[in-house]
């Protein structure tokens, strides 16, 4: 049996995000899960070219159960998922889990499918008319994540994220984003 996530040992719990969320969060937080932009794109403007992709998992699988919820998947309709980390000198930034179904595959003219070490936001943001859908917010104590995430991001303590549905072509995907002690002291 193959598992669902090199990241989670369980599924996250989410929050969803509600008027008054926003100043619920530390400000370092609000700054990163309220980013409108590529995160990708924030990242080079402090790190430059040095940032990098560490694909951790890519296959196709059945997503989690509020992850196909939302995306309005039936339970045993696969989906391209991706997990990685960005990284900078050395320094874990951020973790990412992408659910991606087939439909907006097409829709995106298979550029999704086949990104290799590029980062996401680089391709979702050239596209014109990306609709960002909803966003929830979590906060991820250490015994959630496996122990191949821990050791990989060097997770010692509870970790800020959002996810955010998006939409190409009305067409969803879900862009899971976890914030690393470092990239909050950016």
């Amino acid at each position: 049996m193959t598992t669902k996530s090199f990241l989670f040992n369980r599924e996250p719990l989410w929050l969803e995000n509600r008027h008054g969320m926003r100043h619920k969060l530390p400000y370092n937080v609000q700054s990163w899960t309220y980013e409108p932009g590529s995160l990708t794109q924030r990242l080079r403007s402090s790190y430059g070219d040095a940032v990098a992709v560490k694909i951790l998992l890519q296959r196709w699988h059945a997503p989690f159960l509020s992850e196909r919820r939302l995306l309005n998947l039936p339970e045993h309709r696969y989906a391209l998922t991706r997990e990685v980390l960005l990284h900078a000198n050395g320094k874990p930034l951020i973790l990412a889990r992408t659910i991606i179904p087939v439909t907006t595959i097409k829709a995106a003219k298979s550029n999704l499918s086949q990104l290799g070490n590029r980062p996401l936001g680089e391709i979702i943001f050239s596209y014109p008319k990306l609709e960002r859908i909803a966003m929830d917010v979590t906060l991820i104590a250490p015994s959630t994540w496996t122990q191949s995430a821990i050791a990989e991001a060097g997770i010692d303590q509870s970790i800020w994220g959002r996810r955010t549905v998006y939409a190409i072509a009305h067409k969803q995907m879900l862009v899971s984003e976890f914030f690393l002690p470092e990239v909050l002291t950016v």
